[in-house]
């Protein structure tokens, strides 16, 4: 039987994981974007095992909500990088400077 204490276990790694993704590459913005996706999973996750643990469904409808906001964060964050590309050649994150107007 998996108890309440793996699934927060395995919530708080991938959310160690993910910070250590930020803290560890700081110029690729592609995996900063997957960190801080990683990073919602984890949330995810802890929400998900507290409404089954609780037997109440807020938690699933608030990962409902997180997971629409995610899609979009995704979407911007993607169309961005390919407006930088464009112009930049590159998708390094030292270079977003140039960008300012």
């Amino acid at each position: 039987m998996i108890t309440l204490t793996d699934y927060l276990i395995v919530g708080a790694l991938l959310f160690s994981i993910s910070v250590a993704g930020i803290i560890i590459n700081r110029k690729n913005v592609i995996t900063l974007l997957m960190c801080i996706e990683l990073m919602l999973l984890a949330v995810n996750t802890n929400f998900i095992a507290f409404s089954r643990y609780l037997d109440d469904s807020a938690g699933q409808i608030f990962v409902f909500f997180i997971l629409t906001v995610a899609a979009a964060e995704a979407a911007i964050g993607l169309a961005i990088l390919v407006v930088m590309f464009r112009s930049l050649g590159s998708i390094d994150v030292a270079e977003l400077d140039e960008l300012r107007g």
